[in-house]
């Protein structure tokens, strides 16, 4: 039934006479500009045989969403599942991997937080505010960015001021007690540029216990609403020493508090991520020094507001890049960084574990060679990476990515190598740790084929396949006190499947995208393959009605998922969640040049679904707003 819903609403998009407008919406994929699939600026189909997404700044605000998990959800190859609603835990899989394997950065800045048990992102806190692009390199690339990037990379990048100044405020609220301020200046004085956000979200929230499901147990203590506050401030500012010299600052501060269900009844974040860059030209050589910074401060409250633990991870990096156009269709990129990775981890006893401390760093060295050529219609990214950990020694990634055009047709393929260094937690745990733990390895390939049937029609197909060595799992060793220890699983977890999408530009002022991702995983440990889909299928819509109405749509059905450690009331193992549909629509008015009118509903059939077990999600929402810019 769901399926038949996301046809017959395609149908009457596609079919509608109002298609017929001026201005095309966003662009097809391969057109876009990144970053992250070489660490130089291509267009996708020259960046060799990547599969790369880019969410765009416009499709961002079409969407009127507030964060990023938002926004990458049901993306192509991405996965994303929260414990309940605004700023809960939330896990982003790629390509069937576990969440460990996905590397998240900031402008180039590492946002895995070495106090997590994985050394895992967490972007529950990561609102949308002053973002350009998200970028989305499916696939390993330890070759660029060494540790944890076995399975991807998602890089989220910060607007740059340019041209004349610019000041935007704005207003927005709607279901759960949700509202939405904030103020943005941005521009270019001279040789000075400059983007400034502040923002500050709140929320009344919802019970994150799942109050819907029947087959849970509902304490009153669980029953009142978990609101959300967050205050993000968000800057990017440059200045152009010289012809040839260039200096960059960006920061990125939310200062956010969450409550909770059961032994804890809320937590405090403070989130930093930082980076100072300068860039010398000197034709046909760019050199760049770069710092970068990243902090997490995690603090715990129980329910008679005691702290009861506290979780500090830091991430320092220096480093250094080097392009060299050493022909018209060659550069050669090569870069050396040296990082450190520090946990202070606090918890205070309890009747599941005595009091413990760790306070524990690591440092990883690395250098790495990149060779990008481009003859006529082909395409080649070759790279070779050495990373020296200060505890287990070298390891050594490697990476080719060719492309090819013919005609209307682009022929693509990567394979490459990654590892994931264990976290802090993983090796210095007093209960869990296991200090002779060796790196994870994955090796990873994907072949794919774009075919442009017309000038307004494109589809494409990526099998993708990675295996997994030397997993890192955390074993039962006693099911009597159900203790247990850290230890390097022997076998290999395989995730293979397929990426496929169809885009449609029907007239100039429309733009539609049907995706469908498969993903099959062969897992040593079931935890591996859990809340991962083996189909999903997602539609995007945006339609420009009038030079001042906008309306967009997006359609996602998520397939059944496997489920584990979880059980019903009667104590029966719960080993699957149901499949679901979730369509949302959204809509801008302008109505002034310089003023407008936003609002969306989210989940308008109000569907009932789980992505964790027991664990509520929003019911049909409906959220308005305005913006003025002057």
């Amino acid at each position: 039934m769901n399926k038949k819903v996301i046809l017959v609403v395609m149908a009457g998009l596609l079919c509608s006479k109002g298609l017929l407008a001026e201005e095309q919406p966003r662009s097809f994929v391969g057109e876009e500009v990144v970053v992250s699939a070489t660490k130089t600026l291509n267009s996708i189909v020259d960046a060799g045989g990547s599969s790369v997404t880019v969410v765009t700044a416009e499709e961002i605000r079409k969407s009127g969403k507030s964060t990023v998990e938002e926004v990458i959800t049901g993306t192509l190859g991405i996965d994303v599942v929260s414990n309940g609603g605004l700023g809960t835990q939330t896990s982003i899989f790629m390509r069937g991997a576990d969440a460990k394997n996905v590397l998240v950065l900031v402008d180039g800045v590492p946002f895995n937080d070495p106090s997590d048990p994985n050394g895992a992102a967490n972007i529950a806190n990561l609102t949308v505010d002053n973002i350009e692009r998200i970028e989305i390199v499916r696939g390993p690339v330890s070759v660029l960015y060494g540790s944890h990037a076995t399975a991807g990379i998602i890089n989220i990048i910060t607007k740059q001021g340019k041209g004349k100044p610019e000041f935007t405020i704005g207003a927005e609220g709607g279901a759960y007690g949700t509202w939405k301020a904030y103020g943005n200046a941005m521009g270019k004085i001279d040789a000075f540029r400059y983007s400034v956000n502040l923002a500050r979200l709140k929320s009344d929230g919802f019970s994150n216990v799942d109050q819907r499901n029947p087959l849970i147990m509902h304490p009153a203590i669980t029953a009142d609403k978990d609101g959300y506050r967050n205050t993000t401030l968000s800057t990017n500012l440059g200045y152009q020493l010289s012809k040839n010299v260039d200096l960059s600052n960006v920061l990125r501060y939310a200062d956010a508090s969450a409550d909770l269900d059961g032994s804890y009844k809320y937590t405090d974040s403070k989130e930093l991520a930082g980076r100072v860059a300068l860039r010398v030209n000197t034709d046909p050589v760019t050199n760049t020094l770069y710092y970068n910074y990243s902090s997490k401060d995690r603090q715990y409250y129980d329910n008679s507001a005691l702290k009861t633990a506290t979780y500090k991870g830091y991430v320092n990096e220096v480093g250094w890049q080097a392009d060299a156009a050493l022909t018209s269709n060659n550069t050669v990129t090569v870069g050396a960084d040296i990082q450190n990775e520090k946990m202070d981890n606090w918890s205070a006893a309890s009747i599941y574990a005595p009091a413990s401390a760790i306070n524990k760093s690591a440092d990883l060295k690395s250098v790495f060679v990149q060779d990008q050529w481009h003859v006529s219609d082909f395409n080649l990214v070759a790279g070779l990476r050495y990373d020296d950990h200060q505890l287990f020694g070298g390891e050594t990634t490697y990476r080719l990515a060719p492309s090819y055009k013919l005609g209307d047709t682009l022929l693509k393929f990567s394979y490459g190598t990654g590892f994931r260094a264990p976290s802090l937690y993983e090796l210095y745990d007093p209960l869990y740790g296991n200090s002779m733990l060796e790196p994870e390895t994955s090796k990873g390939w994907d072949a794919g084929l774009e075919q442009r049937l017309s000038d307004n029609f494109k589809l494409g197909s990526t099998y993708f396949r990675t295996d997994y060595t030397d997993l890192i799992s955390w074993v039962l060793t006693d099911p009597a006190t159900y203790d247990g220890k850290y230890f390097q699983v022997s076998g290999i977890t395989k995730t293979c499947g397929v990426e496929s999408f169809i885009e449609w530009n029907p007239a100039s002022s429309a733009f539609l995208t049907l995706s469908h991702t498969y993903t099959e995983i062969d897992a040593i440990s079931p935890v591996s393959e859990a809340r991962r889909p083996k189909h999903k299928i997602g539609i995007s819509g945006s339609w420009k009605v009038t030079p001042k109405v906008t309306l967009n749509t997006k359609m996602d059905w998520v397939g059944k998922r496997k489920e584990v450690y979880a059980f019903d009331l009667n104590g029966n193992p719960v080993t699957s969640l149901d499949s679901y549909f979730l369509a949302n629509v959204s809509a801008s008015y302008k109505l002034k040049p310089n003023v407008e009118l936003y609002g969306r509903i989210d989940n308008v059939f109000d569907k009932y679904y789980e992505e964790v077990w027991s664990c509520a999600t929003p019911g049909r929402s409906a959220y308005a707003g305005v913006k003025v810019t002057f």
